[in-house]
C-alpha cells in the first residue's frame, strides 16, 4: 500500500519502519527534518516537506505526536494533513490525545470524505521496536478492516473498540491502572528495602503468585537498580493522567488515586525528571 507516516518521535520511528520493512511504500513527516532524513536513509521511502504532502495519494495516513496542540497542527490548516488525504483514505492516529479532539477531527474528516481512526497504542518504546504493540482503536468499524492488517506490522493485539473516542477512553483506562500499579510497586519494593529484604529476590517471588504483572516483572528490578531511562517520559504520563482527570470530570467517574499520582508526577518534574521514566515514582520514596 501506499502510505504516510507523521511523526517520528521514540513511538513513531520503529513504528513507521515495520511499515516500511513490510514491503509498503512509506512517505514520511517530523517536524524536525534532520530526523525524516535520517528515517529515509534507513527505511527508504521518502520524507515530505510538509504533513500536507506526505498524506497526498496515501491510501492511510497515519500519525503519532505528543498532545491536542500537536495533533491540530499536524491535521488542520492549509499545509495540514487533512487537506491532503485524498476522498476514500484513512486517517489513523496514533497519539494519546483527549477523545474530545479525536471527535472533532473524525467530524472533521467525515465531512471532507475520508475515514478517521483514533488508534493510541501501550506497550511504550521497547513495543514499538519490537512490533508488539496493544493497539485500541475508536471508529468506523470497515475503515478498521482496512487499517488493521498495516497496523499488525507493530500491533500484537490491534482491537477496535467502538465508535470515535473509544480508542481513547480505553487508553485512560490503561493510564489509570498502569500508574496505580507503579505506585504500589515503588511503595512495595522500598518496603522490602527497609525491612531489610533482598529487593530482587521479592521481585522474584512474588512475581509468581497474585502480584505478578508486567511493571513487577520489567519495571520491579530496574526500579530497585534507580534507573529510569526507558523512554515514556514523566511529562508524557502527566499529560496523560491530566486528559483522564479532564475526562473524569466531564463523565463523573471519581479517580482519587489517579489525581494523587498526577500530583506526584508533577513533584517529579519540579525536581527536573520529566525526562526519567514514568516507573521514577520511586525516586519520591527513596530521595530524602
Amino acid at each position: 500500500m501506499k502510505l504516510a507516516w507523521i511523526g517520528l518521535g521514540v513511538m513513531g520511528y520503529p513504528m513507521a519502519g515495520h511499515l516500511a520493512r513490510a514491503g509498503h511504500e512509506v512517505t514520511v513527516y517530523n517536524r524536525t527534518r534532520a530526523k525524516s532524513d535520517k528515517w529515509v536513509k534507513e527505511y527508504g521511502g521518502r520524507a515530505a516537506a510538509t504533513p500536507r504532502e506526505a498524506a497526498q495519494g496515501a491510501q492511510i495516513v497515519f500519525s503519532c505526536v505528543g498532545n491536542d496542540h500537536d495533533l491540530r497542527q499536524v491535521t488542520l490548516g492549509k499545509d495540514g494533513a487533512f487537506a491532503g488525504v485524498a476522498k476514500g483514505a484513512i486517517y489513523a492516529d496514533h497519539s494519546t490525545v483527549s477523545a474530545n479532539v479525536s471527535r472533532e477531527l473524525e467530524q472533521a474528516a467525515r465531512a471532507a470524505g475520508f475515514s478517521y481512526l483514533d488508534a493510541p497504542v501501550s506497550g511504550g518504546q521497547s513495543g514499538a521496536e519490537k512490533g508488539i504493540l496493544t493497539i485500541m482503536v475508536g471508529g468506523d468499524a470497515q475503515a478498521f478492516a482496512i487499517a488493521q492488517p498495516a497496523m499488525a506490522k507493530y500491533g500484537r493485539a490491534v482491537t477496535l473498540m467502538g465508535p470515535s473516542g473509544a480508542g481513547q477512553l480505553t487508553k485512560m483506562v490503561n493510564q489509570i491502572t498502569v500508574v496505580g500499579l507503579v505506585q504500589a510497586l515503588a511503595e512495595g519494593l522500598n518496603f522490602a528495602v527497609h525491612a531489610g529484604l533482598d529487593g530482587k529476590k521479592v521481585v522474584e517471588v512474588i512475581s509468581k503468585g497474585a502480584a505478578q504483572s508486567w511493571q513487577l516483572e520489567n519495571r520491579g528490578p530496574t526500579m530497585l537498580d534507580d534507573k529510569f531511562d526507558f523512554g515514556f517520559a514523566v511529562d508524557w504520563m502527566r499529560k496523560d493522567l491530566q486528559i483522564c482527570l479532564d475526562e473524569a470530570r466531564r463523565n463523573g467517574a471519581l479517580l482519587p488515586l489517579t489525581a494523587v499520582i498526577e500530583q506526584y508526577y508533577g513533584k517529579l518534574q519540579e525536581k527536573g525528571y520529566g525526562r526519567l521514566d514514568s516507573s521514577s515514582l520511586m525516586k519520591l520514596l527513596t530521595e530524602k
